[in-house]
């Protein structure tokens, strides 16, 4: 994947947003298509962890303004089946205000790379000879199984680290687990943030042409209702309705995962009448591109005007006619 670097990377987060709790197959290039209506944007990054069914994002747009409207638009967005959470990405400094995070003072442990045979019960087994243990979490997915990380939660600063120094790269049930610090939400996004590497203006623009805009919605179209609709076309990444204080505003989005998929969606449903409206739909453009097409149109028309030497009487057209919206 091509990279580069943002020259404006000395930032206090506000234009950044954290996405939590993503699935497979959602990559940057849905991360991209979902939130480039919101604004241009600068960098996209997504991380699995080693078993690939636990994720989260972040996108960094060229404002603050655009980072904003993303949150407050897209919150509790359904991805693929399962809602995904979008928060501020917050700072260095705000991270530390927030938590008060010290090398000196964590009681949490963070193990990963054990098996399925591993439970609560068993990974307390294995860490309380270290000191008095509070909690112990296994982490599971939907079915109960065993995602092959969890957390132990010791009272003293000084169980826990003997527990990491104890532990770390010992082989249970032959594996070697990885046994550290656990951090908080806010630290594992800081330690993205400082790996931050940006795609290519070339990446990015293709990365458009999935993306549909989709308005005239009437109020009883919801996230599921969209899927439903646009499903037959192809595979769907994502769908979202725009709301208000829990109120639709009429339109929305969906993002498919080919072009090909998204332009046979566009054929068919634009002007389908859909419970009582007909659809409007059409591929998502952020603001700098619609202005950019607007201002293309008028000099367009201002150059047929400027052609004309002399006025020209007027004449009733033939028929009326309405003008299609632009976006």
């Amino acid at each position: 994947m091509g990279s580069y670097r943002d020259p404006y990377h000395h930032t206090t987060g506000a234009d950044s947003i954290f996405i939590n709790n993503l699935e497979q197959p959602t990559d940057c290039q849905v991360l991209h298509d979902i939130f480039s209506s919101f604004g241009k944007i600068l960098s996209c990054k997504v991380v699995y962890d080693e078993n690939g069914l636990n994720g989260y994002g972040v996108v960094r747009f060229q404002t603050p303004a655009a980072a904003k409207r993303a949150i407050d638009n897209m919150n509790d967005l359904l991805m693929n089946d399962c809602t995904a959470y979008i928060e501020s990405f917050k700072s260095h400094d705000e991270r530390e205000e927030d938590f008060g995070v010290r090398d000196n003072k964590f009681t949490n442990v963070y193990i990963k790379n054990f098996g399925e045979d591993i439970d609560d019960e068993r990974l307390n087994y294995l860490f309380c000879k270290y000191g008095q243990v509070l909690s112990v979490k296994v982490i599971t997915d939907r079915s109960g199984k065993s995602k092959g990380f969890g957390f132990v939660n010791f009272k003293k600063h000084e169980d826990a680290r003997k527990a990491i120094h104890g532990m770390n790269g010992k082989i249970v049930n032959g594996r070697a687990i990885y046994v550290g610090r656990a951090q908080t939400k806010a630290e594992r996004q800081g330690e993205l943030k400082s790996e931050f590497e940006h795609m290519n203006q070339d990446k990015m623009a293709r990365y458009q042409g999935t993306n549909l805009y989709v308005k005239n919605l009437d109020n009883e179209i919801d996230d599921e209702r969209l899927w439903k609709e646009f499903s037959p076309f192809g595979a769907i990444t994502s769908t979202k309705v725009m709301m208000d204080h829990g109120n639709s505003k009429g339109f929305g989005f969906v993002c498919f995962t080919s072009p090909e998929d998204a332009t046979m969606a566009v054929s068919q449903m634009n002007g389908r009448i859909v419970v009582r409206k007909p659809w409007y739909v059409a591929f998502a453009q952020h603001k700098e591109e619609r202005q950019a097409y607007l201002a293309n149109v008028y000099m367009q028309r201002m150059g047929s005007v400027c052609a004309v030497p002399y006025p020209v009487p007027y004449q009733p057209p033939p028929y009326s006619y309405i003008m299609a919206p632009m976006y």
